[in-house]
Order: structure tokens, then sequence, then C-alpha cells
């Protein structure tokens, strides 16, 4: 697989991501929700300053920091993904490079831009494309836009479990994006097919 396709996967999974979020945006408001596909799947719109399903850093120096890790792992990501292509690793390898890298650059785009080009997103109003006042927050400080949800089953903890028994229990109770996905699918992928992925590495230390 050429790196010029890797890039051009690259790009349109952010595109995805970035139209999703920003059609959430501006036509939703915080907790509102849609059924897609009966009840197992909604669009429900949420935000979090932080990483993949809701993690954070905290306050605003951990926002920054973040935002500026993201921003070096997808410069470095890029030049990894040059260099496995240009070694020709496997295909799989490289499609999971590309989808690692556009899952943590379309969340990158939202943590840089969204506080400056959109307004506050409230429980009651929808945001508002570079408003005349301004934007929600400074450069760095944008929040990401979640939005996918799977609730696919729900009931409670049988009582014989420690801590959590007889409490509510859902499966997936995560709300995430394109991204998040993006991001998961790549990892997971090369953690199950790392052997096949990495034949050629360890061919070239024979």
């Amino acid at each position: 697989m050429k790196f010029r396709s890797a890039v051009i996967l690259v790009i349109i999974i952010v595109l995805l991501d970035q139209a999703l979020k920003c059609w959430v945006k501006t036509h939703m408001y915080i907790g509102q929700e849609y059924e897609v596909i009966g009840h197992w799947f909604r669009i429900q719109f949420i935000q979090n300053k932080g990483m993949a399903y809701g993690i954070s850093l905290g306050g605003s120096v951990g926002k920054v920091l973040l935002t500026l890790l993201r921003l070096v792992a997808v410069i470095i990501g890029f030049f990894i993904l040059k260099r496995i292509t240009r070694l020709k690793y496997h295909k799989g390898l490289i499609i999971c490079g590309a989808l690692i890298i556009a899952g943590a650059m379309g969340n990158l785009i939202d943590s840089m831009f969204y506080g400056l080009i959109f307004s506050a997103s409230t429980y009651t109003q929808v945001a508002q494309f570079l408003p005349a006042g301004g934007g929600y927050a400074g450069f760095l400080h944008g929040k990401v836009v979640d939005m996918l949800y799977f609730p696919i089953y729900q009931g409670i903890w049988p009582k014989w479990i420690p801590v959590k028994g007889g409490q509510p229990f859902e499966f997936f109770q995560y709300v995430f994006n394109i991204s998040d996905a993006s991001i998961s699918i790549g990892v997971i992928a090369i953690l199950i097919f790392q052997k096949s992925f990495f034949k050629h590495s360890q061919k070239e230390n024979k």
C-alpha cells in the first residue's frame, strides 16, 4: 500500500468525523438524542474535555498538554506511516496506522479549533458556526464532540458480584465519535494480528 493511499484514507476518515461533529454541533443541544436503529443505536450529543470515551486530564493546563500531545502524536505518526509504507510492511498494519492517525487528528481538530469557531452548546440551544461574538473558548481549549451511543443491553448486576452487585448495568455505556472508533479499531486490530503484521520486520532481523 502506498503512502498516498494511506493519507487519502486518513483524509476520508477525518472528513467523515468532522462532518458528523459539525452537524451535531449545529443541530443538537447537549443531551439531545435521536434513535437511529431501535433502542440500541442512538445519536446522543455530549462533549468532553479529554481523551477517548470521556477520560480527561485535570484543569486548563492538562487540557493544553493533552492537545499538544495529540499534535506531537499525529506528526510522529505520519513519519512512521511514511516509513512503514516505504519499507512495504503488511497492508493491514499500514491501514491500522492510518486509522490511528486519523482518529488522533479528528479529535485534535476539536481541541484546537472548536472553541474558536463555535458558540457554546447548552442544554437548551444549539451552537452557531463562526458566531459574531467569538467562540466559547480559546485556542487549544475546544471540547471534543461525541455522539455515537450503543446501549445494546441494560440490566442489573447479580447481587453476588462485589461492589457492583444489584446496581444497574449497561453495555455499551460509552458515547464516542468516529475518531475514537477509528483509534480503537486500529489498536485492537494490531494487537490481534500483530504476528502477521510484523512478519516483515522479523524477516529483516534474521
